[in-house]
């Protein structure tokens, strides 16, 4: 079953469009600001999201915004009252997959979830395998080889190498990757990252003259060609 997110402060709208959802069986939470969307989008993974432009607090723009700092392909719709060319176009470039104008019948609503889930399931069939500088991550079956060599990996370090190929060239913290690869957002005061990053080095670069995970002395890990 496929869950929505959907943020909405006007009872009357989201209850009519949950029930219109659930019955076409898709799971439903109802949240009616952004700033706990957030929270519950980190807690709880989401096939789609939709809100409101307008919403108290934070808008749904500045929702928009944050949403793809951390998960720039789940699937956004964004509902308004506000129609005009520019508001669509706001709405677009703050990260919107597409912008449904109120008042709306519900088979369109429907529609255009549909084609956001199924462009979702698409892309994600063509991109399962992540690659850099020989490595190859096949992350529906949870496999990786490097120059054709297969490489056994634990959960967490196929995790970890994970979290690197889809950042490469980025510097990671160790507090990042904790949070990322353990769920644990604040310091532990262990090493816990620096012995599984030492172990995912053994696996991918031991036989191999190119190094590819890059301490930054201070400050986390990077991986470069």
């Amino acid at each position: 079953m496929d869950t929505i997110c959907l943020v909405e402060d006007n009872d009357k709208v989201s209850s009519f469009i949950k029930k219109g959802l659930t019955e076409h069986k898709y799971g439903v939470d109802v949240i009616d600001n952004a700033e706990d969307a957030l929270q519950m989008m980190q807690q709880k993974p989401y096939n789609l999201v939709i809100f409101d432009v307008m919403l108290p607090g934070m808008s749904g723009i500045d929702l928009c915004r944050e949403i793809r700092k951390t998960q720039p392909s789940l699937p956004i719709l964004m509902l308004s009252a506000l129609g005009t060319i520019d508001d669509r176009v706001n709405g677009l470039k703050s990260g919107a997959d597409d912008y449904l104008v109120k008042p709306f019948h519900f088979n369109e609503l429907l529609a255009r979830i549909e084609a956001l889930l199924r462009r979702k399931k698409v892309s994600e069939e063509e991109n399962h395998i992540l690659s850099f500088g020989g490595l190859k991550l096949n992350t529906w079956d949870k496999t990786a080889e490097r120059d054709g060599q297969q490489i056994v990996l634990t959960a967490k370090e196929y995790s970890l190498l994970e979290l690197f190929i889809r950042n490469p060239a980025k510097l990671l913290s160790r507090e990042y990757i904790m949070e990322k690869v353990w769920g644990i957002n604040f310091d532990t005061g262990t090493n816990m990252v620096d012995v599984y990053v030492n172990y995912l080095r053994n696996k991918i670069q031991k036989g191999f003259d190119k190094k590819l995970i890059h301490t930054v002395i201070g400050m986390g890990y990077i991986l470069k060609d």
